[in-house]
């Protein structure tokens, strides 16, 4: 069954009272949402509370709902609302990407001299990433990380897909000015990484 029309069907019940159907889409979407916010705001509680908060909005909205699509991008794009809040409020900076790194930086690490270099690599990049203005940091979460595609982080941040386009392209540029050095660094890691910011 296609993801349009299960959340359709789920969505359904939920609009007829059935609150299980709220469970199941809790935890179809769940981990999506809650990695989504982490990275934002890089605070396990925040998240945790950022993820509550959807879903008591869906809960609250779900006579609202369009069942013809998937519910993903809705979530996302409220689940970035709240951490924006979070974030322009409490003016936090992110301390950490690790989810991310795992997904841009590939590499088998059994090595302690490997597993130096990778730490030293992903404070590189973590601190490439925390120097992005934070439009262009979202934007590379949310395809990087949620994989989302450019037409649904445009819904979920509600811009144009060549205002996505235009983000995530200088975020790329700027990642990748920033990781050239460490590329080229004779400490970094000789074989098995990728920046794929492509």
């Amino acid at each position: 069954m296609s993801a349009i029309c299960e959340d359709g069907v789920l969505i359904g019940r939920l609009q007829h009272g059935d609150v299980a159907a709220l469970g199941e889409l809790y935890d179809k979407y769940r981990l999506q949402i809650f990695h989504t916010a982490l990275a934002i705001t890089r605070d396990r509680q925040v998240a945790e509370d950022i993820l509550q908060e959807c879903f008591l909005k869906v809960h609250a909205h779900a006579e609202r709902l369009d069942r013809s699509v998937p519910l993903g991008p809705w979530l996302h794009r409220v689940a970035v609302n709240f951490s924006y809040m979070w974030v322009t409020r409490h003016a936090k900076r992110w301390t950490s990407i690790e989810n991310l790194l795992d997904r841009l930086v590939s590499s088998a690490r059994n090595t302690p001299e490997q597993q130096a270099e990778a730490q030293d690599l992903q404070k590189r990049v973590q601190q490439a990433i925390e120097s992005l203005p934070f439009n262009q940091r979202v934007v590379v979460v949310l395809y990087y990380l949620s994989d989302l595609n450019l037409k649904e982080i445009a819904y979920t941040l509600d811009c144009p897909v060549g205002t996505v386009k235009s983000r995530l392209h200088y975020g790329r540029e700027a990642l990748r000015r920033q990781l050239s050095s460490t590329a080229k660094s004779p400490t970094a890691p000789a074989h098995g990484v990728a920046y794929d910011f492509t």
